[in-house]
């Protein structure tokens, strides 16, 4: 279980880092972008980031 944890982190930071490795201009305006948004749509954003993940661990076992 250990070892799928700390994978799946190393996934996530992998695919973190691309926008900023391949255009940081891009990146630096939805940064922007997001500072001007309000709480509750931030927090939709995470809600919903954390339902996609669910369900497609839920389709992928």
């Amino acid at each position: 279980m250990g070892d799928l944890l700390l994978g799946a982190l190393a996934l996530m930071l992998v695919f973190e880092g691309l926008l900023p490795f391949l255009s940081p201009g891009a990146w630096r305006s939805v940064f922007e972008r997001a500072t001007r948004m309000s709480d509750g749509q931030i927090r939709f954003i995470g809600l919903t980031s954390m339902v996609c993940g669910l369900l497609l661990l839920y389709v992928w076992h």
